[in-house]
């Protein structure tokens, strides 16, 4: 397979990226999280500001909260050699909020509400081992690949391009070299073949081995909304609004690769290469954060008691973002002794770039039983397809976003919600929430090559993981009083996905790969005033 450029221009991120800054989790108060966030047309929630705003027009007193969440967080990897569970517990304010209500004595629009709220659209954290006990290829012959040919199809890079012996050159910035080719060259995990520009990998006929990756993840996107809001004849309730996001994404990988009978280097001053035993490990940082805009408009409409409809669209959010790499291989062979390379001597290269996610469109129904009870059911439409790459001065990333749509499709999103009152005190609840396949089929079956950092890139980092359905599973219990109310909620969420070391190809042949279950299980609470 031949390898193909992500840009001609430097570069650090990747599609994969773009995904992973775009989505958001099932978060707010716990009454909304509860019901399976199924609230598009039920509103008179704080949680609806960053939903439909339009919900905010339902409110007849002013209204203050917090939610704490507790997330006990559990993920287990499996592949044929080993099965490895990892578990972690975080703590975060949710979500907290104001909503201002105020009564204008007029009969077209007798209330008009203000509404301000913090929440947690997404967080990141996550962290899962995996254990390779029978490689069948090597990072090193993915890494050989690259290096042997330029985007333009002309040979590849020289020794003499890649080299960090040089106390006057430093191949991280005097060459255009990828990243990744520099470190495995210095690494003696390449080594130059019939020619300055072709290089084989560790993995040779008769080369058996194991490999293990280490991967810690954190992080969040938080937002900001201010929202108004009001009513027609108390029929029609409508509401707009805009948010502010604040994005911070950590990565932290460790993968290793083990061998017997492998082609390493004779020596450091040696062309050629002999059979011998020896390993590596790459140790990846990623870093990035920025800020966002977004604006939000929503109905909700009442046309008898018992029946609400309701319709929101949100607008992409807007991210000027920066992007920070640094990577470092420590290496032991029989013939070269052990050692240790990193990125341009440590130093931490950072890109800025700007990014545009999906636009969102949700739309619900929502019946009122008498006194008693509440089925609400939510449909949400977002076409990752339409993920939007630019450098920092606002020209398109145009092989990257062609890469966003090999690799993505729309998400559809089910939502169901019920509640039941107990007592005029008390009531129970529960939830339910489908979010289908965000990939592609070929994406999925491993059809594709994916690129995650390849050449003119920054990027050090070849793995990748495939996202499968996401399902989330939600029950509460809520106490009303005359100006405060509590609410508990248990949400419990299930996704799949599938880990890859690196993109396979006809060198490299099967690349590493482990099947991830997530299992997050959160505890919600939330107390509120109203006045």
């Amino acid at each position: 397979m031949a390898m193909a450029a992500l840009s001609l221009t430097a570069s650090a991120q990747s599609a994969i990226d773009a995904y992973t800054l775009s989505r958001s989790d099932l978060r707010g108060t716990a009454r909304f999280m509860s019901m399976g966030g199924a609230f598009t047309a039920l509103g008179g929630d704080i949680s609806t500001l960053t939903q439909n705003p339009g919900g905010l027009g339902l409110y007849r007193s002013s209204e203050i909260n917090a939610t704490l969440d507790l997330n006990f967080q559990s993920s287990k990897t499996a592949t044929p050699s080993a099965d490895i569970k990892n578990t972690q517990t975080k703590v975060a304010c949710n979500e907290f909020g104001y909503v201002g209500s105020f009564y204008t004595g007029n009969e077209v629009m007798p209330y008009f509400n203000v509404g301000f709220s913090y929440g947690r659209a997404a967080s990141f954290d996550r962290a899962y081992k995996a254990s390779f006990g029978q490689l069948q290829g090597s990072l090193s012959n993915y890494i050989a690949a690259m290096t042997s040919m330029q985007p333009s199809g002309a040979s590849g890079y020289s020794p003499e391009d890649l080299t960090d012996a040089y106390t006057d050159y430093n191949p991280y910035t005097d060459s255009n070299a990828p990243w990744l080719s520099i470190l495995g060259y210095n690494a003696f995990m390449i080594n130059p073949v019939t020619g300055n520009a072709n290089y084989s990998g560790l993995w040779q006929n008769g080369t058996s081995g194991s490999g293990a990756v280490d991967v810690v993840e954190k992080g969040y996107i938080d937002e900001y909304n201010i929202d108004l809001g009001g009513n027609l004849y108390n029929t029609v309730y409508w509401g707009l609004g805009v948010g502010i996001t604040d994005l911070s994404y950590t990565s932290s990988k460790y993968y290793e690769e083990d061998f017997n009978n492998a082609a390493i280097a004779k020596g450091p001053d040696v062309d050629g290469t002999t059979t011998g035993n020896g390993g590596f490990g790459l140790d990846n940082y990623k870093h990035m954060w920025g800020n966002g805009f977004n604006f939000k408009i929503g109905l909700i409409v009442k046309p008898i008691n018992e029946l609400r409809i309701g319709l929101a669209v949100h607008t992409p959010t807007y991210y000027n973002l920066s992007i920070q790499n640094w990577a470092g291989v420590d290496y032991g062979y029989s013939t070269v002794g052990s050692g240790e390379t990193q990125t341009n001597r440590s130093f931490y290269e950072t890109v800025d770039w700007k990014l545009r996610t999906p636009w969102r469109l949700m739309a619900g129904v929502a019946g009122v039983i008498g006194s008693k009870g509440i089925v609400s059911l939510d449909y949400e439409y977002r076409p990752n397809q339409s993920i939007n790459m630019r450098d920092y001065n606002g020209y398109e990333m145009t092989t990257l976003n062609g890469d966003i749509k090999s690799y993505y499709k729309a998400t559809n999103i089910i939502r169901l919600g019920l509640e039941y009152r107990i007592s005029p005190m008390f009531s129970a609840r529960a939830g339910y929430v489908y979010e289908s396949q965000p990939v592609t089929t070929e994406f999925s079956h491993n059809e594709l090559p994916v690129y995650t950092s390849g050449y003119y890139d920054y990027g050090t980092d070849p793995s990748y993981t495939v996202d499968k359905t996401r399902q989330y599973f939600t029950l509460g219990l809520g106490v009303r009083g005359k100006s405060c109310y509590f609410d508990v909620a248990y949400v419990g969420m299930k996704n799949d996905s599938e880990f890859h070391a690196y993109t396979p190809n006809s060198i490299t042949a099967a690349a590493p790969s482990a099947s991830i279950k997530n299992f997050d299980n959160h505890l919600v609470m939330t107390l509120g005033f109203r006045f």
